[in-house]
Formats: structure tokens, sequence, C-alpha cells
């Protein structure tokens, strides 16, 4: 048997669906044009319809009869549309591991290509013997010592590129310098660098 509770609660959730039909159900095509315009495709649209449609029946209680229902809708569609924007600028980017893995090897490959080019340039460049001191430099001197000095990148670049302060670049600059020195003295003195 049903209670009067229960008959009266059901007959406060009809007056709430009639009343909710009839003052912010009508401004549904209003609700999915403008929801289209913001959202850019029509499923996304339709969910952000329905999303606002769930969020207003369940606060209608809040709803004030009399005021302008088209505005209150209107505000909990675009109030749902910019929590959902937040939520998703927050939530970290996924991807698929194997997409990431092709990636990296590609950009390894292309890498590797680069540096070769590089390498058989600053060859042609330089004597046998500078070649010879700036390849047998340790690759982590090798990058910052042509990044500086032959590329003219200032510290702060070099930072950014190579991922480390700006003390251990100048720390890998004088240490290249350094060991370039100490295997080029005898090339600098017969070639007249030296007075």
């Amino acid at each position: 048997m049903i209670s009067t509770e229960e008959i009266h609660r059901h007959r406060i959730e009809e007056k709430k669906q009639n009343d909710f039909e009839n003052a912010i159900m009508l401004h549904k095509h209003a609700l999915y044009n403008y929801a289209l315009k913001i959202a850019a495709n029509s499923d996304d649209a339709s969910d952000l319809v329905q999303e606002t449609y769930y969020k207003a029946y369940k606060n209608y209680h809040q709803f004030e009869n009399g005021t302008n229902s088209k505005a209150w809708i209107f505000m909990i569609l675009k109030n749902t549309f910019i929590n959902s924007y937040r939520k998703v600028k927050r939530e970290p980017l996924k991807v698929d591991y194997d997409d990431i893995e092709e990636i990296y090897d590609k950009l390894k490959y292309d890498q590797s290509k680069s540096n070769n080019l590089d390498l058989d340039y600053y060859h042609n460049l330089f004597d046998d013997e500078l070649s010879n001191a700036l390849a047998n430099l340790p690759l982590k001197l090798k990058d910052v010592f042509l990044l500086y000095d032959l590329e003219g990148y200032t510290y702060e670049e070099i930072s950014n590129l190579v991922n480390v302060p700006i003390g251990t670049v100048r720390s890998r600059l004088h240490r290249a310098r350094k060991i370039l020195q100490e295997e080029l003295f005898g090339y600098a003195k017969v070639n007249g660098y030296l007075n």
C-alpha cells in the first residue's frame, strides 16, 4: 500500500516536471543552437545540452518562477561548458606509447643524420688536426663548444637546448676550450698562431 507521504512526494515531483517542461524545455532549440556554436560539433553540442538539462532539473528548486527562464538555462549551459573546458585543460594529455616510440625513433634517426651532416661540415671547414681534436671532445663538451663558439648561441639558449643550468654550460665550455687548447698547442705553434 502506498503511503500518503509517497503520494505527496509523487505529486510534488509531477508538478516539478510540469513546471520544468513549461518554463525550461521551450528553450530547447535555442539552447542547442547556442551549444552548437560554442562546442563546434553536433555530438558535443547534444552532450552539452543534455548535461545542462540534467543540472537544470536537479537544481530547479533554485529557479524562481516569474524570472527569465531562458537566461537561467543559458547561464547553466555556459557554466557547464566552461567547467568542462577547464576540466579537459587540467587533464594530462593521453597518448599511445607506440606512437611516441615511433616518433622518438624517427627523431633519433633524423638527429643522427643531422649530427653527421654537421660533423661533415666542420670536418671540411677545419684541418684534420682541428677536426680530430673536436671529434675527441666528449659529446657534452663538444655540443656546448659548437653551439657557443661556432654557432653563436648565448649561454641561455644553449641552456635551454641541452637542458642544463647556465652554470653547467659555462663549465662545459671552459673544459672544452681547455682540452682543445692542450691538444692544439703544437698545431697553433706550427701554423703561426703563437708568437
